[in-house]
């Protein structure tokens, strides 16, 4: 990525994207906004990821077409919801024709010592994401903050079946970071399978996805980063992906989620 031009890695960015609205306001007009942004002129983004409760409005939308993914949450943002309750919220979001499930860990239990609520939970919800439906793990990095603390939980998460790890919820102070995906794509790199990784939650220019791209590339090998291995979480990146498109240069600063 790192020789790649900003146009390039625009384009690639926008095949990798999981376009997101997962705010606290979103409304059923606010998904079809969504939804009608995802057919730019440039391609589709791989995903849009939204709350549970628009799912099924999103695959009558959608229908048959599974060129975009849905992507929900559960046991989201906090992580401290009962298993029984994910999994009922995660049997529902299948049913309503949900393609990707991303599940917070129980991060505050890992922080308080407790490896093993995080590999129960995550071992629950992946028994429920029978193949085709994808199961990405939020491990909420910037609340565990330590890097043992960040290798423990990507490890515990492909231990337990995660098809992907993801930085965080994009809900608390500190989100996606490039020592954070290092951490990861470290732990993803030594599992001898294929586990995708996806930072979420402050990357909002090119310029912040050409860090990550360029990052995992380097860590992973060129030709590693596609769509079946990594993933943008965010709302704010099409934008300045479709102005960059369009022949004007990235913004430099990230901004929110």
């Amino acid at each position: 990525m790192k020789h790649h031009t900003e146009q390039e890695a625009a384009s690639v960015s926008l095949s990798l994207l999981d376009l997101t609205n997962l705010s606290d306001d979103c409304t059923e007009k606010d998904i079809e906004a969504l939804i009608a942004r995802a057919y730019t002129p440039y391609g589709t983004p791989a995903a849009i990821c939204i709350w549970p409760r628009f799912v099924s409005l999103a695959r009558q939308m959608l229908g048959t077409d599974h060129m975009i993914k849905i992507a929900t949450v559960v046991n989201f943002p906090s992580g401290d919801m009962s298993i029984s309750a994910v999994e009922e919220e995660t049997e529902q979001a299948i049913r309503d024709g949900a393609d990707e499930i991303d599940l917070v860990i129980p991060y505050n239990k890992l922080k308080a010592g407790n490896e093993w609520a995080v590999s129960e939970m995550v071992r629950a919800i992946r028994f429920l994401c029978r193949e085709p439906v994808t199961l990405k793990v939020i491990l909420e990095t910037g609340e565990l903050a330590d890097a043992a603390l960040i290798r423990k939980a990507a490890t515990i998460a492909i231990a337990e079946g995660a098809d992907f790890i993801k930085t965080s919820t994009g809900k608390v102070k500190v989100n996606a970071t490039l020592e954070a995906a290092d951490i990861m794509l470290g732990v993803i790199r030594e599992a001898g399978r294929k586990v995708g990784f996806k930072p979420a939650g402050g990357i909002s220019s090119v310029r912040d996805a050409q860090l990550y791209l360029s990052l995992a590339e380097t860590v992973m090998g060129e030709g590693w980063v596609m769509p079946t291995t990594f993933r943008f979480g965010a709302s704010g990146l099409l934008d300045d992906i479709q102005g960059v498109l369009a022949g004007r240069h990235s913004t430099v600063t990230g901004g929110g989620y």
